[in-house]
Formats: C-alpha cells, structure tokens, sequence
C-alpha cells in the first residue's frame, strides 16, 4: 500500500475557466462555450439526433459532433451566432462603453 501525498491548496475560481489557465483570450472563449452550450440544449431540448440537427443548420454531422463534444477550436463565434439564428433562437446583447476620466460610457440594447 502507498501513501500519496495531495496538494489541498484550493485556489478560488474568477468565474472564467480559460483565464483561470492564463488564456489570453479567455473572454471570447467563455462566449464560444456559452454559445455553443445553448446550442447544445436546443437540440436536446428538440429531441434532435446529431443528423437532424446538421440538416437543421445546414451543416455535416461531423461538424455538429464536435460541436457538442466542445471541439470549438473549429468555429467562430459568428458561426455560433448564425447556428442559433437558424435555430430562431432570440438574442439579445447589452453593449457598454466604459467610462473614460469624467465622460460616461454609453450602453447600446441589440436584440436579434
């Protein structure tokens, strides 16, 4: 029997995985996982098997298997965008400038 020594240090999370591991571009990656949650819900929601939803949104069953199993390297955020437009999913963003010196940012509603 061996005994095995375990670092407990617990290091509290931002809330972003990807800047958690020091990715610089961890935002835009926290959005494409998001995005490509959702469209991983619509389609269990929908009851769709992976050949379904590709006809759905005009794409081949590979593509739509690496998108459920989180192969997003592959895909844009527009494609995402435009995966959801297919499935009329309503979207709405909330755009804001922050704030520079003494002038206030401007925030911007777009629903799509």
């Amino acid at each position: 029997m061996s005994t095995h020594i375990y670092d407990e240090r617990i290091t509290p999370s931002s809330g972003n995985v990807f800047r958690d591991l020091g990715r610089p571009d961890a935002d835009l990656l926290l959005l494409k996982a998001r995005l490509a949650a959702h469209i991983a819900e619509v389609i269990t929601r929908r009851g769709w098997n992976q050949t379904e939803a590709a006809e759905r949104l005009g794409v081949d069953q590979p593509r739509v298997s690496h998108l459920l199993r989180g192969r997003l390297s592959q895909f844009s955020i527009d494609a995402l965008l435009g995966y959801l437009k297919r499935l009329d999913v309503k979207m709405q963003f909330e755009l804001e400038d922050p704030p520079v010196g003494e002038v206030s940012g401007g925030k911007v509603l777009v629903s799509v």
